[in-house]
């Protein structure tokens, strides 16, 4: 093999591989596109998800609100029959 030829070869093999390493910095290039995207992606889902837990929690206090009312009413409700059971005890001994 002459110089000449080795240089040639070198080449080639040189020329080859500088193909290889743009075809991987390619790949690395989509990969990183395609996982930007998927981590925009999650993180508007997670967006979506603290949004969504935000109103559950507001409606959640809201209805423990109204439950609160509903049994303190109920409450009142249950002293004014408990007294009128009594009143109406006392009077039935009384008689």
């Amino acid at each position: 093999m002459t110089i000449e030829e080795r240089f040639e070869r070198i080449e080639h093999v040189t020329a080859g591989l500088a193909e290889e390493r743009r075809k991987d910095r390619e790949e690395s290039r989509e990969l990183w596109r395609s996982t930007q995207q998927h981590l925009d992606q999650l993180a508007a889902r997670v967006d979506q998800i603290a949004v969504n837990m935000d109103r559950f929690v507001a409606e959640a206090a809201e209805r423990d609100k109204h439950f609160a009312s509903e049994m303190a009413a109920l409450d009142h409700r249950i002293d004014a029959l408990v007294s009128a059971i009594g009143e109406f005890i006392r009077r039935k001994d009384a008689t």
